[in-house]
């Protein structure tokens, strides 16, 4: 965050977060897939990496659906993931269709579910289940969510579920243990900005800063191409600029050059560690995956394990589909 004295400096007129949104062709045609797959009543899995900015594109997604009215929107809104279970998905299917906050749900599964088939079918329109952070959900509620598309199919209803995740999801998904469910999931990669930095950047200051001033007159051109060819997500260029517009009023500079912003790039921002993490595989999720301890873990990633087992994690890891 940019204290407001910096923000005078460089005639920053508002927040970075009030630019709007910024939607590349990739974004769209990844939205118009979610659309069609809906309507068909699919599994939909959406991963991409920390900061890609998929979460404010499906809450913007979610909201479009749901003013059009073609499509009953349900949100899981429990912020404890790792705990989220089919009971408490289908409580949200209630509440959200009825639209009746204080609906007592049935607790004895037959009478339940038979209910549930009722209100779906009875809306006549498809019901898309949206889930963040899906990357954390147990195996057996992903085969409970597949049972459950399959029963509501069977009672006259249309339900999609759209999973919302790292691209952790998707290698979980790829596991053998999960092929029942892998191989009937859409599966859509939010990826970064790819080429698009250098528009995503230009956009963001035209849009923030004040009328008059222009992109050049607070930072070079090199200096946002170098921003745009070293990072790769919304997130990541965001806390640069602002550590490079920090940088630049410390030095007491009019604007920010190349050199400005190579030095605000962290230590290890590059590390294997850093770069694991933001795809959803922190320490722990690597330990659990591959069955290692904790501490054998963060020594591999230290560089500190023994030759053998680092040749012999470094294979699990890439045959599960991880970038190292």
């Amino acid at each position: 965050m940019l204290t407001s004295r910096i923000r005078d400096q460089f005639h920053i007129a508002k927040d970075w977060r009030e630019a709007g949104h910024f939607e590349t062709a990739r974004m769209k045609q990844i939205g118009s897939d979610i659309r069609a797959a809906v309507m068909a009543g699919r599994l939909i899995a959406v991963s991409g990496p920390v900061g890609a900015g998929k979460t404010v594109a499906v809450n913007r997604l979610k909201t479009q659906m749901a003013k059009e009215g073609k499509v009953i929107v349900v949100r899981s809104l429990s912020i404890e993931h790792q705990r989220i279970t089919l009971p408490g998905l289908i409580t949200a299917l209630f509440l959200d269709i009825s639209g009746d906050p204080g609906l007592v749900v049935p607790t004895r599964p037959e009478r339940r579910e038979r209910l549930l088939q009722d209100l779906i079918r009875a809306e006549r329109k498809p019901v898309a289940l949206f889930i963040d952070e899906a990357h954390d959900l147990h195996g057996q509620t992903l085969n409970g969510l597949k049972r459950l598309m399959e029963m509501i199919d069977e009672g006259g209803g249309t339900l999609a579920v759209v999973l919302v995740g790292h691209p952790r999801l998707h290698n979980n998904l790829r596991r053998p243990t999960m092929e029942e469910i892998g191989h009937r999931t859409a599966k859509i990669e939010f990826g970064g900005l790819g080429d698009e930095g250098v528009a995503f950047i230009d956009w963001l200051l035209k849009a923030c800063l004040a009328d008059g001033t222009k992109p050049n007159d607070v930072i070079t051109a090199d200096a946002r191409a170098f921003l745009a060819e070293t990072l790769t997500t919304p997130l990541q260029i965001v806390e640069h600029l602002n550590r490079a517009f920090t940088d630049a009023f410390r030095m007491g500079a009019d604007t920010v050059t190349r050199e400005i912003v190579e030095d605000t790039i962290s230590a290890g921002f590059d590390d294997l560690d850093a770069r694991l993490t933001r795809i959803g595989y922190p320490p722990k999720a690597l330990a659990d995956q591959f069955d290692t301890r904790l501490p054998e873990i963060r020594r591999f990633l230290g560089g500190k394990l023994d030759a053998e087992r680092t040749e012999e994690i470094t294979t699990m890891m890439r045959r599960a589909g991880l970038p190292i």
